[in-house]
């Protein structure tokens, strides 16, 4: 869900940047486990045959229930009084809780339970492989950036992860959300429950959408519809959105989950019908499978017995309504004897896990960004640090609390390190203070702060947003270090007079750091994001540039330089927004922008074939070369440019990434694949178009003013042949 805020009309948002505040929170993705009945012998009924086809099974279940089971089964989506989908003792199916939250580690947990990096630190990784990973173990703010393609990419393997590679059953039902073009204004200007997201038919399709139908491919078994209207429809009523083009376009076959409460404001938010009787005819006949209410008993969906009776919703269309949330129980094995389903092994051995939380600390370690790092302030070396004295400052760093973010599972306490707990660990002396005692820093003791950093070899200072700033019904009005943390920060450098200062930021969307990264006396910043329990290990390691620890997070969000280049929250157009359509004026950070403990050089940028027929796919390859000291990750990224167009487009688009190691000293050859349909706009379909195209080739963007030491490569490519639909190769 989304937050922001703003300077009268602008916004910031919680979990990706102010400069995207355009509804790229767009892939969160929760699960729910299953738990069958525990049976000694099912009844004697063919949907309990694991011998049947899904489809006559699914047949002779929908078969059996009356129209009241059918209905309850589609109003009870949530907890509390809304849930969970009732038994039906005589057919001996049981209660079913679809309400689970799985951002990244099981956020509603009856205990202990590994809680993972906030999504866009996870996202700051560029690793597919490491979010499949992540997934895998959960059994992960809510946003993996402002790209729709490399979000796309992220959500597929967290999908791929959630759900496991049986053939037969799935660990998890995976879900993503919130569909569609969420994002917006979450209380300030407006209520997120009553925003009417205006948006053009072309931005839609080319940046709000992509990511969702990623998900469709990579099999998601459900979509949760968002609180949001889209060109004066709610989402959740939204027969274009949840018929036309998920089902219809797309071919998804499983279910639409409300976000809480959205379909109930369709009334009472957004105005759009009179009544609930009315809500959920506009619901269900737009392609709503399932009510998830605020805990009410007698809300929507429960009106549609009403809605049968007049004919407004046929009998076949509940059905149908019904058969996907079904099918899904059967996929997770809820329906076919336990010792056939290979994950109905998993028990509680597995949380909190040595793999689990070695898998929590290595995530931590890759989603770091290293922002800045004048005269190598880092790493660290280990050598040098015994005897000497460390200063850890700030709000954060000695609070477990404010380490986790939104939607974080609760771990257990021994297992939670923070920045000063990890550090203490590496044989310095440790001195801290929090000048602030919570995010806000609404009171600050200076005299502590300073006598604390005279004192110190090193200054690490700890700061940034948390729950308490920016949080899901919470907007924050501008980028600034909240409270007194500038000052705090300003304080520090003063008082380490010349002595190494290293800033430690936790926040989801951007901050204004330009004062820090402007002077030189800071000398390193780095973007933490809310890494969770391993919070204090994985710095410790990144400090000291230990082996895997060398910083290779890229930013998945563009930091602004200013409010002055933050777009209305309520102005859905794509105009200055993202790195894709971003203004003249540079960011402070741009997107895909991280830099390294070692240098490395990009040769060989090689299409093929250079020029191709306008149905075919591209080759790229390139070489790149570890030219530095260290052992380390380097993040490759390819960009399209379209040098004619017959309409507006990105001025250019990630197309392809990679995260690979590559030894001091070593080179790789990399190979990739664009394929024709990224090259495909928008014009009433998808249209592959002649023309020229560039292909740039590094570790970040080209032009970027703030940037990695490496070159960014570029070769031109064309395209022959007439325009046609891309469904037409």
């Amino acid at each position: 869900m989304p937050c922001g805020s703003r300077e009268p009309s602008r916004a910031v948002l919680r979990g990706a940047l102010p400069a995207a505040a355009l509804g790229l929170r767009v892939l969160v993705l929760s699960a729910a486990l299953g738990a069958g009945a525990v049976r000694t012998q099912p009844p004697p009924f063919p949907f309990w045959d694991p011998s049947l086809p899904w489809h006559r099974r699914l047949d002779d279940l929908l078969g059996r229930l009356s129209p009241a089971e059918l209905v309850l089964q589609v109003a009870r989506g949530g907890a509390m009084e809304n849930g969970p989908a009732p038994p039906i003792p005589r057919l001996g199916i049981a209660p079913y809780n679809w309400n689970t939250e799985c951002l990244r580690g099981d956020g509603e947990a009856p205990g202990w339970a590994t809680a993972f990096p906030q999504a866009l630190g996870l996202a700051a990784a560029f690793s597919p492989e490491l979010i499949y990973r992540v997934a895998n173990a959960t059994a992960t703010e809510e946003t993996y950036g402002e790209d729709p393609f490399l979000s796309g990419e992220l959500a597929r393997s967290f999908v791929q992860g959630l759900q496991g590679q049986h053939p037969r059953y799935v660990k998890a039902s995976a879900g993503c959300k919130h569909f569609s073009v969420h994002g917006g204004p979450e209380n300030i200007p407006v209520s997120r429950l009553s925003f009417d997201a205006k948006v053009r038919e072309r931005d839609w399709r080319m940046t709000f959408l992509p990511q969702f139908q990623a998900c469709v491919r990579a099999g998601s078994y459900s979509f949760m519809c968002s609180y949001n209207r889209i060109n004066g429809v709610p989402a959740c009523a939204n027969k274009k959105l949840l018929t036309d083009i998920l089902r219809g376009e797309w071919g998804f076959d499983g279910y639409v989950v409300s976000d809480e409460g959205a379909v109930e404001l369709i009334m009472l938010g957004h105005h759009y019908t009179h009544s609930f009787l009315e809500t959920a005819i506009a619901s269900v006949n737009a392609g709503c499978n399932l009510e998830l209410s605020y805990g009410m008993r007698n809300n929507v969906f429960m009106h549609i017995p009403q809605a049968l009776a007049m004919g407004n919703i046929t009998l076949q269309m509940l059905r149908d309504r019904v058969r996907p949330l079904f099918y899904t129980r059967m996929r997770l094995g809820e329906f076919d004897p336990p010792d056939m389903n290979p994950y109905s092994s998993l028990d509680l051995s597995v949380v909190q896990s040595p793999e689990h939380r070695n898998l929590s600390l290595e995530a931590a370690v890759k989603s770091f960004v290293l922002l800045k790092n004048v005269r190598g302030t880092l790493p660290l070396r280990a050598r040098d640090l015994s005897g000497q004295h460390l200063a850890v400052v700030g709000p954060f760093a000695d609070n477990p609390r404010v380490l986790f973010g939104d939607y974080a599972p609760v771990p257990e306490p021994q297992y939670i390190y923070t920045p000063r707990r990890g550090l203490e660990m590496l044989g310095a002396n440790v001195s801290f203070t929090a000048g602030c005692s919570e995010p806000r820093c609404r009171r600050y003791s200076r005299a502590e702060l300073v006598r604390v950093v005279e004192a110190a070899d090193v200054v690490l200072v700890c700061l940034g947003t948390g729950v308490d700033v920016e949080t899901e019904a919470k907007d924050r009005s501008d980028l600034s270090l909240p409270g007194h943390q500038l000052e705090l920060l300003q304080d520090a450098v003063q008082a380490a007079a010349g002595r190494p200062v290293i800033l430690l930021l936790f926040n989801a969307g951007p901050l204004d750091v330009s004062w820090a990264q402007a002077h030189d006396s800071v000398g390193a910043i780095l973007a933490c994001f809310f890494p969770a329990q391993a919070t204090g290990l994985a710095i410790a390691r990144v400090l000291l540039g230990e082996a895997g620890a060398s910083p290779a997070g890229r930013l998945p969000a563009t930091w602004p330089a200013g409010m002055h280049q933050v777009p209305p929250m309520e102005n859905y157009t794509m105009e200055g927004r993202t790195y894709r359509y971003y203004g003249q004026e540079a960011p402070l950070y741009p997107f895909g922008y991280g830099l390294s403990y070692t240098t490395f050089r990009y040769r060989d940028l090689v299409l093929s074939p250079p020029v191709l027929p306008i149905c075919a796919n591209l080759s790229v390859s390139v070489v790149l070369e570890n030219t530095g000291l260290r052992d380390s990750e380097e993040v490759v990224q390819l960009y399209l440019r379209w040098e004619q167009s017959s309409v507006p487009v990105p001025r250019w688009q990630l197309v392809a990434f990679r995260r690979v190691a590559v030894l001091a000293g070593q080179e790789a050859k990399l190979s990739f694949q664009v394929l024709a349909e990224q090259r495909a706009v928008w014009v009433q379909d998808w249209r592959l178009e002649p023309g020229t195209f560039t292909l740039f080739a590094g570790g970040q963007q080209p032009g970027q003013k703030t940037r990695a030491p490496s070159e960014v490569l570029s070769a031109r490519f064309s395209v022959t042949g007439m325009a046609r639909p891309l469904r037409g190769c």
